[in-house]
């Protein structure tokens, strides 16, 4: 009985700490949308690449949003 609380325990642990590193990770968020998509949103993850949907798309945050506006879109706290 001991033994099963005890591995539950260091579970829930577990997965409580990996969630606060992914918090930490992403520096800011903005949401945008344009007449073609439902509104997104935008994060700078540490590295100060952009994240869509929690996929880093590879590109420097501040020219993914530049290119966005320049698609059309509208991104904003």
């Amino acid at each position: 009985m001991k033994k099963t609380i005890s591995s539950l325990l260091l579970i829930c642990i577990f997965f409580t700490s990996s969630c606060k590193e992914d918090d930490t990770s992403l520096q800011s968020c903005v949401t945008c949308n344009s007449p073609q998509t439902t509104p997104f949103e935008v994060c700078e993850n540490s590295s100060g690449n952009a994240m869509v949907n929690g996929e880093d798309t590879g590109t420097e945050y501040s020219v993914y949003i530049e290119g966005l506006k320049e698609a059309g879109a509208s991104c904003g706290g």
